[in-house]
């Protein structure tokens, strides 16, 4: 499906824009469902909150790391 969208845009000369922007979609997803299910395990046990909270962020760094690998190398 991509292939086609970068087929059609060819001629346009935008097709670097449509992979970074679907590089940061895929990113911005990652991060929101980390949030997500960060949020939901603290409210599940509030005694695990720093445990959560660190593991959250080395994930949300690594998400947004590959976003931003997409931004400037697509």
């Amino acid at each position: 499906m991509i292939e086609l969208i970068a087929q059609a845009a060819a001629p346009a000369g935008v097709t670097g824009n449509l992979t970074s922007a679907f590089g940061l979609l895929g990113a911005a997803l990652g991060v929101g469902l980390i949030g997500f299910k960060a949020a939901e395990a603290v409210g599940r046990n509030p005694g695990a909150s720093g445990k959560v909270l660190v593991q959250a962020i080395i994930g949300m760094a690594l998400a947004e790391g590959l976003g931003i690998l997409a931004l400037f190398l697509g």
